[in-house]
């Protein structure tokens, strides 16, 4: 089977492959959606939160190994990438939650998206409260790495 996408749009940001370190939660972007997609945007702006895909370009192509360490982190045990939120992964499909800040005719600004300078946007959804989940489960490792519940985060080493 062949899958055929079409970008709708194009990340503008100062995060890039070998860039500083910035914390997602920081990063402010601009999404540029085609002009021929202009309309599609109608109303977005009455959304806080957005679900963003994107292709992680940088990456395309590679080969990666099918088990990793989450978060490049020797102590924790090796998974498969699918068990993991890394970048290394079969079909470089990024996701990010963003914050919508504002939108100016086909550009949208966000934070939080974690996506490279020039990633191509396969597509935009609205994020809300069907999106939210309760009572999650997580691995053992996740919680002792986390010192706490499924929500904790866990920083990636160098």
């Amino acid at each position: 089977m062949t899958i055929q996408l079409q970008p709708i749009g194009t990340v503008r940001s100062a995060f890039a492959e070998g860039g500083p370190r910035i914390s997602r939660r920081d990063i402010i972007a601009d999404i540029v959606v085609h002009e021929a997609y202009g309309a599609a945007l109608q109303g977005i702006e009455q959304w806080s939160h957005l679900i963003v895909l994107f292709w992680m370009h940088e990456l395309a192509g590679r080969r990666f190994p099918l088990t990793t360490h989450p978060r490049r982190r020797r102590d924790l045990p090796a998974v498969g990438v699918l068990a993991a939120r890394g970048r290394e992964r079969p079909n470089p499909i990024g996701l990010a939650v963003a914050e919508l800040l504002g939108r100016e005719g086909n550009v949208l600004t966000v934070r939080a998206l974690d996506a490279y300078d020039g990633s191509p946007i396969l597509d935009i959804k609205p994020y809300d409260d069907y999106d939210v989940v309760t009572g999650l489960r997580c691995p053992s490792w996740w919680k002792n790495a986390t010192g706490g519940p499924c929500s904790g985060r866990i920083e990636r080493q160098a």
